[in-house]
């Protein structure tokens, strides 16, 4: 567990620690990032309830003027403690009492992925459309829509894995502030062949709150960091593909595409006869001469696969209807990116 000016939380989320159900040998493993408030102490205040619970508890820091961000703290945490499996908690946030023993037997089972579970969200209705996302998109979906902005498919303050596969694809990217540690890790976990699983129970009470470190994070570095991975995943496999949304979107993601794959984008698809009724889109800012002129089309004319620029969930049912029409397949004929 990370901690960085975490005091107002801390007796909510120790007290979850305390009352898991889980049997087994537990050990609590914290870094301090520098705190200026009270939550070392705090801290310390708590080792005799949980120590008298049998769990041990490990408590260091530094004290420096800069806090070294959320990967160096999660590092640290990990290389201090001994358990085989790691459960990462977010001093905001609150685990169910199931949440420990759960995870750690869905861990065993699959012990090369990353565990995830359901989420209560509070306050209740912040952040609606993500919350509905994280608990109910399918198990094939956790593989298949990890290009999308949500992000990682499980996500990580419900994070649980074996030590064995934090080594093979960690440590956390320790640059800082601004840096997505757990969408690199989630990436690089993936491409090492990890599985991503998700334990379809609430066992984490998921906070949102403004000094949450996830807010120090630009759209635009996630945005690039999708794009290339999107390229490296998926369009490295596909000799040809249409982009289905010939708006705003859709246009950035061909304007950020290489030039090797803005060739193989066929045309651009659409529902809207204003966009249709153009015939073509030109790639003004291109050096090609003549520049490039892609044609944007109806999207019952458009021929699969499809990177789809249309956000999930806003349409009212109108886009998943479409695409049930063409009879697609989500991972085969079409990946989600927005």
């Amino acid at each position: 567990m990370p901690v960085y000016n975490a005091s107002c939380w801390l007796d909510e989320c120790l007290q979850a620690i305390l009352h898991q159900d889980f049997t087994g040998s537990m050990e609590l493993s914290v870094y301090d990032d520098g705190s200026t408030d009270d939550s070392r102490e705090r801290m310390e205040g708590w080792r005799g309830r949980l120590e008298g619970r049998g769990i041990s508890v490990v408590i260091s820091g530094h004290n420096s003027a800069q806090p070294r961000g959320v990967g160096y703290a999660k590092n640290k945490a990990i290389s201090q403690s001994l358990g085989q499996y790691l459960c990462f908690q977010d001093a905001d946030d609150v685990m169910l009492p199931q949440r420990v023993r759960l995870q750690y037997e869905a861990s065993v089972l699959h012990p090369n992925s990353l565990i995830g579970c359901g989420v209560r969200r509070v306050p209740e209705g912040s952040t609606e459309r993500y919350t509905r996302w994280i608990n109910s998109i399918t198990q094939e979906q956790l593989i298949t829509q990890v290009y999308t902005s949500h992000g990682p498919t499980v996500v990580m303050p419900t994070w649980f894995c074996s030590r064995g596969w934090f080594q093979k694809v960690g440590p956390f990217d320790e640059r800082g502030k601004g840096v997505p540690e757990d969408l690199l890790f989630f990436y690089q976990s993936l491409r090492q062949g990890g599985g991503v699983v998700r334990v379809d129970r609430c066992l984490l009470i998921y906070r949102y709150h403004e000094k949450a470190a996830t807010h120090s994070v630009l759209e635009e570095t996630i945005w690039n960091l999708r794009v290339d991975f999107l390229q490296e995943r998926v369009l490295s496999q596909w000799e040809s593909f249409t982009i289905w949304n010939a708006g705003k979107q859709g246009r950035k993601l061909f304007r950020r595409l290489s030039p090797a794959n803005q060739k193989k984008v066929k045309a651009f698809c659409d529902v809207d006869e204003n966009k249709i009724q153009k015939g073509f889109y030109t790639y003004e800012e291109s050096t090609e001469r003549p520049k490039p002129k892609v044609p944007v089309i109806h999207f019952k004319d458009a021929s699969s696969p499809f990177v789809i620029c249309v956000k999930l969930d806003m349409t009212g049912g109108v886009l998943e209807e479409n695409l049930n029409s063409l009879q697609l397949r989500e991972g085969v004929d079409y990946f989600h990116f927005n």
